[in-house]
């Protein structure tokens, strides 16, 4: 009888916490979706799903049960339990920004296929290396091609006047 407590446990948790269970299947589908797939558009694609999973976890956890909206009426005092409002006032904003995220991730995604006519970023790296439009390894080299040290706006220690 013992054996079987932990899954017993676990399937309670499942089933009373289950908007939880959503949450980590969401926050681990998108985190697998931005870190393995080489598409920009379904990295993207995994943002949205990331910030969807941060989303429902902030409205879970603010949920109260019975809880009533906090409009309290002039002179009197609450009578039931309620519910803050900030968590719903934070992930509307969230949603406004991740909206305009997305859009301007799309729009340089569109911007990129017109440029280098694919969005994967393997392609991506070989046609860049390819125009040597990719920034050295140690980033801090001068180029070879005789360039002043003083181009860039610095003198080569560093320090500016």
């Amino acid at each position: 009888m013992t054996d079987h407590l932990p899954i017993q446990l676990a399937l309670d948790v499942l089933a009373t916490r289950h908007a939880y269970a959503v949450f980590t299947v969401l926050l681990c589908i998108g985190l697998y979706m931005m870190i393995a797939n080489p598409h920009l558009v379904k990295k993207i694609i995994g943002l949205n799903l990331f910030q969807t999973a941060i989303f429902l976890f902030f409205i879970a956890s603010a949920y109260v049960h019975g809880g009533s909206i906090p409009i309290v009426e002039s002179g009197g005092a609450p009578e039931a339990t309620l519910v803050s409002p900030l968590p719903q006032v934070i992930v509307l904003t969230a949603i406004v920004v991740g909206v305009s995220l997305t859009a301007v991730g799309l729009a340089l995604c569109v911007r990129i296929y017109t440029e280098y006519g694919t969005l994967r970023t393997d392609a991506l790296r070989e046609a860049m290396a390819e125009e040597d439009d990719l920034p050295a390894a140690g980033g801090d080299s001068p180029s070879a091609g005789g360039g002043s040290p003083s181009a860039g706006g610095g003198s080569p220690g560093g320090e500016r006047a």
